[in-house]
């Protein structure tokens, strides 16, 4: 039976929770039905440009049948096994080949269902093994503000937004603050002089982990890029201040990789696009390019080792981690990823996909645009000379009442975000090139035109 979508609508607002999402009278939230490629369709028969990924997800783009067939395949021959002192080949196929685009010596891949899960696991495995080679002590870590990292119990304590954190606390313990790398909003003189804000920004860890105490504190986690807040790249040399620090305390550097990963910056881990080799890798989002549910925590050697004495265990576990319909799927996107240079793609499109989006600083609105490979932000300020942003309530006006939908209306998806200051996030499929580049900037410029005239 086709429903319309009015009938829909209805049985939504009766039944269905969303994720984030805002409810009541008048809250009717758009039907997605179909994707391809970079173009997404609601019920309505619509189209508009995936300027998101999903939800920084499609690498390889939507509609993908090889993808679909992979998890058909794997359904039919096992849909299930746990990995509780048990394996099956997809898990192992797939765990052998993210070791191998890992840098260092990240050879051990502990699978969960999503990313969160991830950063969970990681968190709770720096605890263990710090007990296990006699540290008991350190079980604290450090992230950055605004960053988002998830939202378990651990994961939502490591993540520096406040208001998400407020209507769940208490939070677990230990999890302290330092400031990120936003160069646009660093005071003076380090807002000219991105190598000094980098090492500063860096430096910032060191005095925390001394601040609470070298033997409190397990790890520190870091996006490549950071997302909330509006894509913030790291300055040069941060990362190997960082990983000077991490080791001089003994401290784990965890690059939280969610987002970043499998692409998004142009290589497998951000990592390697930045030159640091972390402890641990968290991922999840595009190792699939979402056509079906996977994360991972993928831990060093040396991390592993404690474990590898055949009476020990991580006594943690998912029963969906490395579900082997998932792992398959994983399997069949990374064979697009290299046989179509999807990597290769992103490097040679990136200096496009900014120049394109730099084209926007001419409206007043626009204060900065910044990011890296395919993941970028635009902050949006109410005085360009002064960089003064919105009031609550202004920011409430602008992006909610009037950009989400206007974007959206226009043909565009992407994130009208105001986390940390009033942004627009775009992250399109990897497969994108100057048409879409050009189509979003053109949406862009005419609904933040008119933004620009509501202030």
């Amino acid at each position: 039976m086709t429903r319309t979508t009015s009938e829909l609508d209805a049985s939504a607002a009766r039944h269905l929770w969303g994720h984030f999402t805002r409810h009541g009278a008048g809250v009717t939230p758009p039907i997605i039905t179909r994707g391809e490629g970079s173009t997404i369709w609601d019920s309505n028969g619509k189209s508009y440009i995936d300027g998101l990924s999903g939800l920084f997800v499609v690498q390889v783009g939507h509609g993908r049948e090889e993808l679909a067939e992979a998890a058909a395949k794997q359904a039919k021959e096992l849909a299930f096994f746990p990995l509780w002192s048990y394996v099956t080949e997809p898990a192992i196929e797939l765990a052998e080949r993210l070791a191998g685009y890992a840098p260092g010596d990240l050879n051990r891949v502990f699978f969960t269902t999503g990313g969160g899960e991830a950063v969970e696991s990681a968190w709770k495995l720096a605890k263990q093994y710090f007990k296990k080679v006699g540290k008991p002590g350190k079980h604290k870590v450090i992230s950055r503000a605004i960053a988002y990292h998830g939202t378990p119990q651990g994961a939502l304590a490591i993540t520096g937004i406040p208001a998400l954190k407020e209507p769940f606390e208490p939070l677990t313990p230990g999890a302290f603050r330092v400031p990120n790398t936003n160069i646009y909003r660093a005071p003076a003189p380090l807002d000219t002089d991105p190598k000094a804000f980098g090492i500063w920004a860096a430096d910032r860890i060191a005095e925390a982990i001394e601040f609470e105490g070298p033997d409190t504190v397990a790890a520190v986690f870091l996006e490549p890029v950071q997302n909330a807040g509006g894509c913030f790249p790291p300055p040069p040399g941060y990362f190997e201040r960082v990983r000077e620090i991490c080791d001089r305390y003994d401290v784990l550097l965890v690059s939280d990789e969610v987002i970043c990963a499998f692409g998004r910056i142009g290589s497998m881990f951000a990592c390697s696009d930045f030159g640091y080799v972390p402890d641990i890798i968290t991922c999840a989002k595009g190792m699939t390019s979402g056509y079906s549910p996977i994360g991972a925590m993928i831990a060093s050697d040396k991390l592993f080792e404690p474990f590898d004495d055949g009476t020990s265990s991580f006594a943690h576990g998912y029963t969906f981690g490395g579900h082997p319909v998932s792992a398959a799927v994983a399997m069949a996107n990374l064979d697009i990823f290299e046989r179509e240079g999807i990597n290769a793609h992103v490097a040679d499109n990136a200096p496009a996909f900014r120049a394109t989006l730099e084209k926007l600083h001419d409206l007043p609105i626009v204060g900065d645009v910044r990011g890296e490979g395919f993941f970028y932000g635009i902050e949006l300020v109410k005085d360009k000379a002064t960089k003064e942003t919105f009031s609550d309530a202004e920011a409430e006006r602008i992006l909610r009442g009037f950009l989400s939908t206007a974007l959206f209306d226009a043909g565009l998806y992407c994130r009208a975000d105001d986390r940390g200051d009033p942004v627009v996030q775009l992250a399109p499929p990897l497969i994108c090139g100057q048409k879409e580049f050009d189509e979003m900037e053109q949406i862009l410029r005419s609904v933040l035109t008119e933004a620009g005239n509501l202030i």
